[in-house]
């Protein structure tokens, strides 16, 4: 094995047992926690965007003080309410991807990586768009937690934030089904 390979392996370590210990807890989602631990084993970088195949990218579920709301984004390139989030740009630590991405999308400081588990996971297709062709995001959510201030800062990836009570997301049927399961799980786990 080059000494590159096993620095990778090495690297790509906490994330298999992460996607191991998330399969266990969330049976429903094994099989997709499977297929993104056979996404670790590629020979091209899946952190790198450019692996247009498909590659990794970190969302936050970034949730108020009090646990009780979720800050969205309406997504500027896909005209839709998500989670904040984005691409590894080649870091293998998706938690502090998650984390940077929340800060950056979302203005706001104090924030803070709630817990180190996977929180959800997502394989959702990403349309061409110019130049870039249809591809796969393999995406690996986390809790990130507000701090005394939720007075955030509209970035360019943005249209619009929005503080939205959890609650009210299980209950639209105009919210994008994986903001409903999230939603469900976190209200499950309080």
């Amino acid at each position: 094995m080059s000494e590159t390979v096993a620095t990778l392996a090495l690297l790509d370590d906490p994330l298999r047992q992460l996607l191991r210990r998330y399969a266990l807890e969330v049976p429903v989602q094994g099989d997709l926690s499977d297929e993104f631990s056979t996404l670790l084993d590629d020979p091209l970088d899946p952190f790198l965007r450019e692996r247009l195949e498909g590659h990794f990218t970190g969302s936050a579920w970034l949730v108020s003080a009090d646990g009780q709301r979720v800050l969205l984004t309406h997504h500027r390139k896909l005209d839709r309410w998500l989670q904040l989030g984005g691409h590894a740009d080649g870091d293998h630590d998706l938690a502090r991807v998650a984390l940077n991405e929340a800060e950056e999308e979302s203005g706001l400081s104090g924030l803070s990586l709630d817990d180190p588990a996977i929180f959800d996971l997502d394989k959702h297709w990403i349309p061409e768009r110019h130049d870039v062709p249809g591809h796969w995001h393999y995406d690996v959510r986390f809790v990130i937690r507000a701090g005394a201030s939720e007075a955030y800062a509209i970035s360019e990836e943005s249209l619009a934030l929005a503080w939205r009570d959890i609650a009210q997301i299980v209950a639209d049927p105009q919210a994008d089904e994986s903001l409903r399961r999230m939603a469900r799980r976190w209200l499950s786990r309080r």
